[in-house]
């Protein structure tokens, strides 16, 4: 991610928590967690242009009220704190994909917001000469048929970085390193299928985040915010004490069988995961340095999903 782009993802996500606090704040107590990614953050928000700050203010102001609607108990006036935090960068690599948690600790609740500007992309993951991708993604360590397969590929990219190769400079990209790379990705993965059946509902949970969460995207060019709900685990959308949910929020079936795992038709860099209860997903693979290195890039995104998840559209009139 660019320096641009991800200073612009965390001013989005201060743009949530001053509008979240602007409101709750006038309805209960609440309160903000003084914490280094507030102040990372905090530092984001004044490197963009004022007119960019308007436009992140407006995409969280005409979402908010479809966040508190699906969460009664976020402005339920009791004696109690809301709290606000943003939470340590660190969360994402073990499976909490949530930007913000908003909790109240005496009735042990809470919700979390994954905040996106512009872009949908569920999780960036890498293949590369060391990464374990089987162990990290549904705790199966890869096989040595994974490792036979990919290693040379690796050395050959590591002999190219030691010359100062440019990946403009490598001949038939796709015939050496993707195509070989992703085939020995379907292999591994087909494999850890046949040995767990639990694989396809643990790759899932690490690409989208084991806790539920809220998403929310700001597509700035069409003035439109979008909240997709993912509530596998039925701990959103709680009544509370004198309201219940305006909008009703369906529990997410996670997969549980891998139904075909192949490129994309007339593609190279992208294979396409089909799998049970509505889940379709895409890999893209692709280098994102002018310089060779032993490790490539992971664009995942949705094909599909299940109907359960919600995508609630909130124009900014």
């Amino acid at each position: 991610m660019s320096t641009r782009s991800n200073d612009q993802g965390r001013a989005y996500e201060y743009a949530w928590m001053k509008t979240l606090y602007k409101v709750l704040r006038e309805r209960r107590k609440t309160r903000i967690v003084d914490n280094s990614s507030l102040h990372a953050n905090a530092k984001a928000w004044t490197l963009i242009d004022e007119k960019t700050q308007q436009t992140f203010i407006i995409s969280a102001e005409f979402a908010i009220d479809a966040v508190l609607e699906m969460e009664p108990r976020m402005s339920e006036n009791d004696d109690d704190e809301l709290v606000l935090e943003f939470q340590k960068d660190g969360a994402g690599i073990k499976g909490d994909v949530r930007d913000i948690v908003v909790r109240r600790d005496n009735i042990k609740w809470e919700i979390g917001l994954s905040i996106k500007h512009n872009h949908d992309a569920v999780k960036h993951s890498r293949l590369s000469y060391k990464l374990n991708f089987g162990k990290e993604w549904f705790d199966m360590p890869c096989s040595d048929a994974y490792w036979n397969a990919v290693t040379p590929i690796f050395d050959m990219l590591k002999n190219e970085k030691d010359k100062g190769t440019k990946w403009s400079e490598i001949t038939e990209k796709d015939e050496k390193v993707y195509v070989p790379l992703l085939q020995a990705f379907i292999d591994e993965v087909n494999r850890a299928y046949e040995k767990d059946k639990d694989m396809p509902r643990k790759m899932i949970e690490y690409l989208i985040g084991k806790k539920d969460y809220y998403k929310i995207v700001s597509r700035d060019s069409k003035r439109l915010t979008l909240i997709h709900t993912f509530n596998m685990h039925e701990t959103l959308n709680k009544p509370s004490k004198d309201k219940d949910s305006d909008i009703i929020v369906p529990v997410v079936k996670l997969p549980t069988r891998l139904v075909a795992l192949e490129f994309k038709p007339n593609s190279s860099n992208t294979v396409e995961m089909f799998l049970d209860n509505g889940w379709q997903l895409s890999f893209r693979i692709h280098n994102t340095s002018t310089k060779v290195e032993p490790s490539l890039k992971f664009d995942v995104q949705f094909i599909s999903m299940p109907m359960s998840v919600l995508s609630i559209e909130c124009k900014w009139n």
